[in-house]
């Protein structure tokens, strides 16, 4: 089959190769997915530049863990019946070697979800990572209905997502921060009452205004290095600030006006979600797929070849929403 794969970390020109590589088959409780799409994130590039060190964890990674495609083959103890289903995949590169970068691949039959006829190849492919910790965000604490949420980065890959999930799942009020207004645009079509240029308003001022001067009950937080201060002067006493990014490996937090405030922090990262969190946003997110509301952002679509364009395109920061390839 056609793959890419790296077996070094560098620049993606330098160390991104296209070859050939042995067809996979499915063992015991595996399923066999012929990839259609393949979806690109921020830890797949960070991965294959070298974040994680200068050794690779396996001699050779076929990168990406978000990806879309038909299931062909099943292993011994799946259900034959699921051959030929339309398939989203999660995780599918997180501590595995072969990732969605691929013409097929090889991987636990609960990592490939069935994608509902009305969404398209190339959403499927945007599921896994931005997503789920979309919802996550929104679902974890016993959820956003009645809040008032801000959603920082709300044109971003997963604050897109954020946005509609608390509009849809019952938030009273969502707000988000951007940095354009083509991107403040972007926020308010998805479902934001507000949307604020961090680049050229004080958000902190503009929230407490828009909230009659209490501040938001929840934060949803892609940045918590560059925002922290931001978010206490934006945050109501007992408020919550959901954190599944930070800018910096450190972070430094002031004690007092946290205690103060009775603030709650939770962290999380997606790959890393309990059976039950997985469970409920994988069933969330397909009810909604099933009714057709959900906006799904594709910035950019290349075939598996350019595979190195589609690297720097997701590195550049530039790029508004999500990068997928064309498999085959």
């Amino acid at each position: 089959m056609r793959a890419a794969f790296y077996e070094r970390p560098g620049p993606a020109d330098e160390v991104l190769v296209l070859g050939d590589l042995a067809d996979p088959v499915p063992g015991p409780g595996e399923v066999k997915v012929a990839l259609q799409w393949s979806g690109v994130n921020p830890s797949d590039v960070k991965g294959r530049a070298g974040s994680r060190g200068p050794t690779l964890p396996f001699a050779r990674i076929v990168p990406h863990s978000d990806g879309m495609g038909v299931i062909e083959a099943v292993g011994a103890g799946v259900d034959p019946a699921r051959i030929g289903q339309r398939a989203w995949l999660w995780n599918a590169a997180w501590g595995r070697p072969f990732g969605t970068a691929a013409q097929a691949i090889v991987l636990p039959a609960a990592q490939a979800v069935p994608l509902p006829d009305g969404t398209s190849g190339e959403a499927g492919a945007c599921l896994g990572i931005p997503a789920l910790t979309a919802l996550q965000a929104v679902l974890t604490d016993g959820g956003i209905e009645g809040q008032s949420v801000l959603v920082a980065g709300g044109a971003g890959a997963v604050g897109h997502y954020a946005v509609q999930f608390a509009r849809l799942l019952g938030a009273r009020q969502v707000i988000a921060t951007v940095s354009s207004a083509e991107k403040a645009a972007i926020a308010r079509a998805a479902g934001a009452d507000l949307a604020i240029d961090y680049k050229t308003d004080n958000v902190a001022e503009r929230v407490r205004e828009a909230t009659g001067g209490q501040g938001v009950d929840r934060i949803i937080e892609v940045d918590i290095a560059a925002n922290a201060a931001t978010n206490l002067q934006a945050l109501r006493p007992d408020g919550l600030i959901v954190v599944y990014g930070s800018g910096q490996r450190e972070v430094t937090l002031p004690f007092f006006p946290l205690i103060a405030g009775n603030v709650g922090l939770r962290f999380f990262i997606v790959y890393h979600l309990s059976l039950a969190d997985r469970h409920r946003a994988i069933t969330t997110l397909d009810g909604l797929l099933r009714r057709g509301v959900l906006q799904h952002a594709i910035a950019l679509r290349l075939p598996l070849d350019r595979i190195a364009e589609a690297h720097r395109a997701v590195e550049s920061g530039r790029t508004v929403g999500n990068v997928v390839l064309q498999i085959g």
